[in-house]
């Protein structure tokens, strides 16, 4: 027998060697793990169902369906539940939430979401609230009179006007004719109300004065709106209006807290770019 012969008869036999095919598997699932990355914990191979799990899965189903589950529906509530959570975690091990935009996308929403909640549960002091009220008491005084300059837009592009103010043009000559006065003199917030209605109202008393501004909504369209003037009798005591007060807090520093919060987070990390 010629050593080719000799070596193809070799592997013949030790292939018929149960050693060798349990060598090869082991081999194939060694390049595997490694193809895959590393293995998880685990304990990461146990899905544990508690009562409370069941729970919400069951009033999930009620919410939906206006009545409680039946046993054979819970038991395939939990059914489903353990294909979802197998299928993740082995998506998860096999790295397949990598790199994949959707997958980012929506854990940044999460994440948006958790920063949201985090901030809305922030219960400002009095020692917040107070200067608060104090820099802006038209917004809470009901007795709040206001002069100010309106232009009616109608269909008007609010850019272009107030561009068109800006090199000097005379104001009252802007906009669309409409049976509304275009200044008014010291009018209390309930006057405000009856002629524009109140989301005009609100807007006039958070807008900075002697400044056009806008498009701010009426009953009738969009304006742009000069405050000129505000007077108060007397601000509210912060007991009277605390939750307005922080309504509005909340609301106009929004942005500012969730950078901030943001900020925070990109604190932790080390950033490096390389630019083509």
């Amino acid at each position: 027998m010629d050593e080719g012969g000799w070596l193809r008869e070799k592997a013949r036999v030790l292939g018929r060697e149960p050693l060798v095919h349990f060598f090869i598997g082991g081999l194939a699932i060694f390049l595997f793990s490694i193809w895959r990355g590393p293995d998880v914990d685990p304990a990461s191979r146990t899905i544990d169902i508690t009562e409370e799990q069941v729970s919400r899965l069951s009033a999930g189903w009620e919410q939906m369906w206006r009545r409680p589950p039946d046993a054979n529906e819970i038991d395939s509530l939990i059914r489903d539940y353990i294909k979802e959570e197998i299928y993740y975690r082995e998506a998860k091990r096999m790295g397949l939430d990598e790199d994949d935009a959707v997958v980012r996308r929506r854990l940044r929403s999460k994440m948006e979401f958790l920063v949201r909640a985090e901030i809305e549960n922030v219960r400002p002091d009095d020692a917040i609230l107070g200067p608060w009220l104090k820099k802006y008491p038209s917004r809470f005084a009901p007795d709040a009179a206001y002069s100010f300059d309106q232009i009616y837009l109608g269909s008007g592009d609010a850019s272009k006007v107030l561009a068109t103010l800006l090199d000097g043009s005379d104001w009252q000559e802007q906009g669309t004719a409409i049976d509304l006065p275009k200044s008014l003199e010291l009018v209390q917030r309930s006057g405000v109300e009856r002629q524009f209605g109140p989301a005009f109202a609100d807007a006039l008393a958070s807008l900075p004065l002697r400044k056009w501004n806008g498009p701010i909504e009426s009953g009738y369209g969009k304006h742009l709106v000069r405050v000129r003037e505000v007077q108060v009798a007397a601000t509210p005591q912060l007991a009277d209006v605390r939750q307005a007060v922080e309504n509005d807090w909340r609301a106009a520093t929004y942005q500012a807290r969730e950078a901030k919060a943001y900020q925070a987070l990109l604190n932790g990390y080390s950033i490096r770019i390389e630019r083509p």
